[in-house]
Parts: C-alpha cells; structure tokens; sequence
C-alpha cells in the first residue's frame, strides 16, 4: 500500500492492525538495516507493507503482485514507479493495481481528462513508457502546478490541462527529434569511410596517452608504457588497469585482433580529453596586486587540484596554496581566494619564468594536499563500503525471492544467473578498490598586497 503522507501512513496501519492483519512500515526516515528488516518481515510472514514514496526507493518488492495507491501522486511517472516496485521482469504473477480516487471532485476531473490526452499523445510519438516523456524535475512541476492552479480556479481547468499538455507534447517532440539523430537511414558514402579510416585521430590518441603516461612515470607513478613489435604497446595506468598488448590504428587492430584496440570509447583516454589541465608548466607566472591584503602580503598563490580515479569515477577537491619565504600560510591562501573570486584582478602582468616557481609550487602543493587526499580516500572508501552492503542486501533479497518459484527449472536458471550478476558486481568492485591519486596545477599567481 502506497501513500504520500507519513500521517496517513499510520492510519492505514491502525486500520489494518484492527483487522487482524500483520503491518509494517517504510518511510524515508528509516535506516538502511531497518529497511532491510521490513522488507525481509513483508517477504516472510507479514501480510501488509505500507510505504511512503521516499521509503519506496529503490525497492524490488517482486514476491508481491498488488499494489494499493491509497491517494494517488499528481505526476503520473510516480505512479508508475510505484507499481515498478512490483511489476518488474521475471514476475510470475499477474500484478493488480487499484488506485483510489475521489470521485466527483475537480481533482477527479483533472486526472480523467489528463490521462486521456496523455494516452493519445503517447500513441501518437510511439512512447510505450511513461519515464520516456516525464521522467525529470520539470514534469513534476508541470503536474504540482496544473492541479494546484485547477483546485484554486476550477473554472480555468480546460485551459490549464491544455497547457500542460502542450508542454508535454513539446518534450516529446524533443525526445523523438534526440531519436532521429542517432538514426541514420542513408546509405554510407564509402568515400567519406575511406577518409574517415584514413584521418590521423587514432594517432594523436596515441601519442596522447603514451605521453600521458610517460609522464606520470616520470614523476615516480606505477605505470607502464612499453612499446612490442608491430605498432603494439604495452600499458599499466595508474591504479593497475593493465592494457596488454594494444593498439590503436585500425589497420593493426584488424591484422591482430587478440589486442585491445583503443579508441575514444575507453574510459580512461576519454578521461584524458575531459581532464586536459587548466595550467601547465612553461607557461610564464603572472603577477598581481590586491588591494584589501596588506602590503606585507609578498609570495606565490596556486590553485590545484586533488583527484581520485577509480575506473569511471573521481573524487575531486580544490586545495589553495600561499608561500612565501619559503613557508606555506594556509589562512592567507583560503583569504587571496576568496578575494580574487569576489574582487576579480586588474592588470596582469605575465613577469615570471615558471619552471623553478612551479616545482616549488608543486612541493608546497604535495605537503598541504596530503590530508585532503587522505580525507577523499577516506570518504571512497565509505562510499565504497556502503555500496558493497546495498549490493549484499540486493542479492540475498533476490535469492529469497528465486527460491519461491515453483518450478525446479526456472528456479536453478534464476540460481545461476543470480550467480553470474554478482560475480561480474564483485570484479567490478574489486575494480574500484584500485584508485590513483593525481594533483595538477589549476593556476600559478604571484601575489602582492598594496597596503589599502
């Protein structure tokens, strides 16, 4: 049984408990562990679940099949959330939903002539699932606002539904025109393949990510860059990932087809393209004054940053560094920021050879950095823990609910693919155990305060 409302929530149990029937319930301010005792009570012997939208939240509730919507939610994707909770693939039974309405009412009106429409806009672009059109934030104000505007002005619901509808009926052009240009109905032009077989890309991919690693190998990092025979290479990034032997031009990649072919598609090179640094060394320090430091303020201020790359994620942070005869002040660096994001900076004047300034820069960064980056590793970690415990719960859920299918067969399948997704969640998670760390520059400044 859904509802919207906590109060609501604890009439229904009364009600039922009055009953003889056995209750539990879920709302968004329980725990983890007491989420995955109420759910494992309803799996068991408890008859009735009664839960809140936030307590719903990525439920799989797939040993039941009746769903009760005690008051409806205005945007429709939330209804059909709900009744996900239950019709998902792989349930064996029919699954019955009764929503209760109001009849008689202008919200009872609204919702009549709305789902009418909707249905004919949804047949007329092809759309078989609701969150293909509403599934974002904007539809549930567009839904808050129509019925709020229809209870205060029933005399303006016929406008206000035609409203709704013409924004609905704009998403879903926007969503059948995103459609169309991933669909190509033209015949290829061999001539634009040729050209496109024969464009240096694949080549600066390459020399980018051999570069890359060079020198991260450079600046002391367990990496690989080892060139075999044949235009193959063989390539540990940072973290461990292990690319042996790959290749990167098309035509060697057909010619050994047991090699890993790289592209932009990889994870890590399209992390390299999407992380290109906002400062590099060579590049000449400017330097500049600030009026509301004082003059006494006289040193170099960068800005970096501190990444932690696992796979397909990174943790960032952004650390401020002050130094100045030859010690780091980090109040002053939290201060000469904040300045230059509320004040701004007038006359830059490039004025200083970079490559002694960054090392130094880079040493104060490295000292400074050590806690922030133990803290992001801390904070992964956790996340990683309590992802790991989400995962655990999942599967033993999954497992309970396969064993009480009926049939041998289809229950040793269930078994065996059940199996089969958590060995590949656990390499993967194993995966994002391995993490890299990395500090790069955002921007070197010298700094002088003018006593004003």
């Amino acid at each position: 049984v859904f509802t919207e409302f906590v109060a609501t929530q604890q009439m229904l149990a009364q009600y039922f408990e009055d009953r003889g029937f056995s209750v539990v319930l879920l709302n968004g301010s329980l725990s983890l562990d007491q989420r995955r005792d109420v759910q494992e009570g309803f799996a068991s012997d408890i008859r009735v679940l009664i839960s809140t939208d936030a307590g719903g939240e990525g439920l799989n509730l797939q040993f039941c099949h009746v769903v009760i919507n005690y008051d409806i939610p205005w945007n429709p994707m939330r209804l059909e959330q709900r009744i996900g909770r239950v019709d998902r693939i792989g349930q064996p039974h029919i699954v019955r939903a009764l929503n209760f309405v109001f009849g008689g009412t202008e919200e009872h009106r609204v919702r009549d002539v709305l789902e009418e429409k909707l249905a004919v806009i949804f047949e007329e672009f092809g759309v078989d699932k609701t969150s293909d059109v509403l599934d974002n934030a904007q539809a549930g104000q567009l839904f808050d606002g129509l019925y709020t505007g229809a209870l205060q002005h029933p005399e303006m619901i016929d406008e206000e539904i035609a409203k709704a509808l013409a924004a609905v009926r704009q998403v879903a052009e926007e969503g059948r025109a995103s459609k169309a240009l991933l669909s190509d109905n033209e015949v290829l032009d061999h001539t634009q393949a040729q050209q496109l077989a024969g464009h240096p890309l694949p080549y600066w991919v390459e020399r980018m990510t051999c570069a890359y690693l060079q020198d991260r190998a450079e600046q002391g990092d367990d990496v690989v860059v080892s060139q075999l025979p044949n235009q193959q290479w063989r390539l540990v990034w940072p973290g461990g990932e292990r690319w042996d032997p790959v290749v990167f031009q098309h035509a060697q990649a057909l010619k050994h087809p047991a090699s890993l072919h790289a592209t932009l598609e990889e994870p890590n090179i399209r992390r390299l393209f999407e992380n290109l640094p906002y400062w590099a060394p060579g590049q000449n320090v400017s330097q500049c004054s600030l009026p509301s430091l004082p003059s006494s303020v006289d040193g170099l201020w960068s800005l970096w940053q501190i990444s932690l790359t696992s796979g397909d994620s990174i943790e960032q942070r952004y650390l401020p560094v002050f130094q100045s005869g030859g010690k780091c002040f980090a109040t002053t660096a939290t201060r000469i920021w904040e300045l230059l994001l509320s004040e701004g900076v007038d006359g830059l004047q490039a004025r200083y050879d970079s490559s002694e300034l960054f090392a130094m820069a880079r040493e104060g960064a490295e000292q400074q950095g050590a806690a922030t980056y133990d803290q992001l590793q801390m904070d992964y970690r956790q996340q990683l823990h309590e992802a790991a415990d989400k995962a655990d719960y999942a599967f033993v859920a999954r497992r309970r609910a396969i064993e009480r299918i009926g049939l041998p067969e289809v229950r040793q399948y269930r078994f065996m693919r059940l199996e089969e997704e958590r060995s590949r969640w656990q390499q993967q998670h194993q995966l994002a155990q391995q993490v890299a760390p990395e500090l790069r520059a955002v921007l070197l400044l010298y700094v002088q305060g003018d006593g004003s």
